[in-house]
């Protein structure tokens, strides 16, 4: 039953987009009732976004090779239908598709498919794919104005109207173009430093405001609960961010690391035993001593040496120095606290 199959992934995937496993069964089953060109824009935007991930790359280069044998004209030869001609006439539009996929394009290649791509856009207007394409290589161009033409003209069709994704994209899109600012001022003016600090604050209240309509209109998203609450807390809104914490803790995937964040605050606020406990607590849910618990972990024991708790301190840093002596300064506050024994 794919299609009812769809159904459940598309809501797990909304819910979480950046659970890999989810990602890459929702593009399996997408393909398998005939959505493959949507299958392959999910793992190309997952893609993009962890470029080292090799099960991610796995799966696009699977999907590439299942387009291949249902379009290129192969299932045709097996059935003994179709013919090599058939194959070798798409050889070329393979061949512009393999270009696309590429993390990295050169100039040259992106010019050439933004040529290629606008010619299409101009006959289809509402071809979603198309538009994202453009808006990405104008965007990888460090044109950022058209790049969001592009993303708005995607929000005017039907099926961007709804699309969280094309929202976080102009979001994205927005902060590089902040950050482009920076790169373009000269570092020796006097009013650099000034100017750095403006450009950076301008930037960090656009992404509370636009995730804040983030949130207004998905109120019970928890994932952008959990990214509004990492912006506050960035930018010392501490008890905003306990909210957005509160509330994004009661999603499982967030859980983690919204009530590590929350114990945070906690510290800041230096409500230290709230901070304790609730650090032990999101402790406790760790089977797995992975980078998440060391922080956890880590972050405990900094709460004990602000309350002056040496050996409560050194009890915590002890557990990351005896798997990973090279975690942050661990090795040095162990190594101090031994050596004053």
């Amino acid at each position: 039953m794919p299609k009812t199959a769809v159904m459940s992934f598309d809501v797990l995937f909304k819910n979480n987009p950046k659970d890999k496993n989810v990602t890459i069964q929702y593009s399996n089953v997408l393909a398998e009732i005939g959505q493959a060109q949507l299958a392959e824009r999910i793992l190309m935007e997952s893609s993009r976004l962890n470029p080292s991930d090799p099960d991610l790359h796995q799966a696009l280069k699977d999907l590439s090779a299942r387009k291949t044998l249902n379009e290129g004209g192969y299932e045709g030869l097996a059935s003994g239908q179709g013919s090599y001609r058939d194959i070798l006439r798409n050889e070329q539009e393979a061949k512009s598709l393999e270009q696309a996929n590429r993390v990295q394009k050169t100039e040259d290649q992106a010019e050439r498919l933004i040529r290629e791509y606008e010619v299409e856009v101009k006959a289809q207007p509402n071809n979603v794919r198309r538009l994202r394409d453009l808006a990405e290589l104008y965007r990888q161009k460090k044109d950022f104005a058209k790049s969001l033409e592009y993303y708005e003209r995607i929000k005017a069709t039907e099926a961007g109207a709804s699309d969280a994704s094309i929202d976080a994209a102009i979001a994205q899109t927005k902060s590089r173009q902040f950050d482009y600012q920076i790169e373009q001022l000269d570092a020796t003016a006097p009013d650099y430093t000034e100017r750095v600090a403006q450009i950076n604050a301008d930037k960090q209240a656009y992404r509370i405001a636009e995730c804040q309509k983030r949130v207004d209109r998905n109120p019970t998203d928890l994932a952008i609960r959990y990214e509004m609450g990492v912006l506050y807390f960035n930018a010392g809104k501490i008890t905003e961010a306990m909210a957005e914490f509160q509330k994004a803790k009661n999603n499982p995937n967030k859980k983690g690391p919204s009530m590590n964040y929350l114990a945070q605050c906690f510290a800041k606020r230096k409500m230290f035993p709230l901070a304790v406990s609730t650090f032990q607590e999101a402790i406790k849910e760790k089977q797995i001593f992975d980078d998440e618990k060391k922080e956890l972990v880590y972050n405990l024991g900094t709460v004990f040496e602000a309350m002056e708790k040496t050996k409560e301190a050194i009890e915590q840093f002890e557990q990351i120095y005896a798997i990973d002596i090279g975690y942050k300064d661990v090795a040095a506050k162990v190594d101090k606290f031994y050596s004053e024994q």
